[in-house]
């Protein structure tokens, strides 16, 4: 039972925002190695940057073709991750974003669940993704951590039934 507000009825988290420094890297990650579908791709050449929505979607789940009915979707889902790239960012070889999980912290992490965690731990070690926390470190092995191209970090939960 929630004890929300009555004016919160409804409210939901839409998306979270990360900032990439190379959005092609960050493009394959998501979708090739995580099986995130791009959603909107949006490039802003007057403000030199480019706007990505990821999400996961069934099998059998169709995007709407009209843009702004795929905004309006959007809108509605839940779980979404947006990328922003600001451009010339990938051509410099010393840039990167304060993650948030330096000395003074902050920002923590995202986290996928997946049916079959063993599977899917076997899945990041053949297209070589770096980890940070492999399922055998410490006490807590239903779990791993890995980094996505930018340094942030992505935790691997095992689906609960």
């Amino acid at each position: 039972m929630s004890n929300a507000p009555n004016e919160t009825q409804g409210f939901a988290f839409a998306h979270t925002m990360l900032r990439v420094k190379d959005l092609d890297k960050s493009l394959a990650f998501y979708t090739d190695i995580l099986g995130m579908s791009v959603i909107r791709l949006n490039h802003y050449e007057n403000e030199q940057f480019s706007l990505c929505f990821l999400a996961y979607l069934a099998p059998d789940e169709n995007l709407p073709e009209d843009d702004n009915a795929r905004r309006e979707w959007l809108a509605t889902r839940r779980g979404v991750l947006e990328l922003t790239h600001n451009w010339g960012t990938e051509k410099d070889e010393n840039f990167s974003y304060r993650i948030g999980n330096g000395e003074n912290g902050g920002y923590g992490h995202i986290a996928l669940s997946v049916p079959d965690f063993d599977a899917a731990i076997a899945w990041l070690d053949k297209n070589k993704v770096k980890f940070k926390k492999r399922p055998e470190d410490g006490r807590m092995n239903d779990i791993a951590f890995i980094y996505d191209p930018d340094g942030y970090w992505v935790e691997i939960i095992k689906q609960k039934h």
